[in-house]
């Protein structure tokens, strides 16, 4: 599909299944002060210390890239059969974290798993993490951020691929009647995705790296750097679709999170400067590649297979609701 026939249907889908949110004055008015104290974790520390993962060469001195699974997936079958193998052959540090419920429970639990992770890597290694999401794993960091401001100086790196930094208007489909609570969270102009927003998306002293596709199933709109994945604000921001390295670059939800090379190049362009990726520094001949370095072309269809058939397997059995959570106190102006 040319990507004017996308934006056409897309344009379309939006006006049909939007809904009118309210004014932003009287959005952001409802939120916390963007500096305010983050409040206690509620889940216990013996559960946040087990969600946890990492590997051997997590150690003093190690800069360390913490991954957040997406949407009815764990960092397994997000991450195992490409972004662990790459990292593994580098001799990269690296941790995950396993969020409640396969990612789609309330995110607002989840972020505090984010939390402890950052906060306890950052403590091991004596250095700033890079925390790396795809699609819904791109929105609890930045939900921790928002609402514990004491991450802010524990973090370098921010590097998101087909994040619902905004919500997505093609979720509002798979939420009739019912879906999971994660999902409702999503949709554009929840309150999950005010409360995020609220105030400012960015922090000073972060690289901000958001990967997107014109292409993508699940995330829309996303058909330029206004998109539902882009950001905007304090810090250091690159803005990037696959399409603006490549232009024939036909890669979806799914590859740019998993498998596409040029989503690779420009995640590791992040990790390896100072500051967000650069798309000028990824070489042309990163359009000829098929895969990303670390996965096994033996068994990569039977990976995607795999990470397919879980996707929709949680998308249908997933405990489901009716309505998105409500906000938790903290996230409110005047409360805590």
């Amino acid at each position: 599909m040319q990507r004017s026939l996308l934006a056409v249907l897309l344009s379309a889908a939006a006006v049909l299944t939007t809904a009118p949110g309210p004014a932003v004055a009287a959005a952001e008015s409802r939120f916390a002060p963007v500096n305010r104290p983050g409040p206690a974790l509620s889940v216990p520390t013996a559960e946040l210390d087990a969600s946890l993962a990492c590997t051997g060469n997590v150690a003093k001195g190690r800069q360390t890239v913490l991954f957040v699974p997406g949407t009815t997936v764990n960092p397994r079958e997000d991450y195992s059969w490409n972004w662990f193998r790459a990292l593994d052959q580098l001799n990269r540090p690296y941790c995950a974290v396993t969020l409640p419920f396969n990612t789609t429970g309330d995110t607002q639990v989840a972020s505090e798993y984010v939390v402890h992770a950052i906060r306890k890597i950052s403590a091991i290694t004596e250095r700033k993490v890079q925390v790396m999401g795809h699609s819904q794993g791109g929105t609890e960091p930045r939900f921790a951020l928002r609402f514990w401001p004491d991450l802010r100086s524990k973090v370098d790196d921010y590097i998101a691929f087909a994040a619902t930094n905004h919500g997505s208007a093609l979720i509002r489909g798979l939420c009739l009647p019912t879906c999971s609570p994660s999902l409702w969270q999503q949709i554009d102009n929840s309150n999950y995705i005010q409360a995020m927003n609220s105030h400012q998306e960015t922090f000073e002293g972060i690289s901000y790296t958001a990967i997107y596709t014109w292409f993508d199933q699940f995330v829309q709109p996303n058909l330029d750097d206004t998109g539902t994945t882009s950001l905007s604000g304090p810090g250091d921001i690159t803005n990037v679709a696959l399409q603006d390295v490549c232009p024939a670059n036909t890669g979806e939800h799914i590859a740019i999170g998993t498998y596409d090379p040029v989503a690779y190049a420009l995640a590791m362009d992040a990790l390896n400067h100072p500051g967000p990726a650069d798309p000028s520094r990824i070489p042309s001949s990163v359009c000829n590649e098929v895969l990303m370095p670390g996965v096994d072309p033996r068994t990569f269809a039977t990976n995607l297979a795999d990470a397919y058939n879980q996707i929709f397997a949680g998308l249908t059995t997933d405990p489901r609701v009716d309505q998105e959570p409500e906000l938790k106190p903290y996230t409110l102006a005047g409360r805590s």
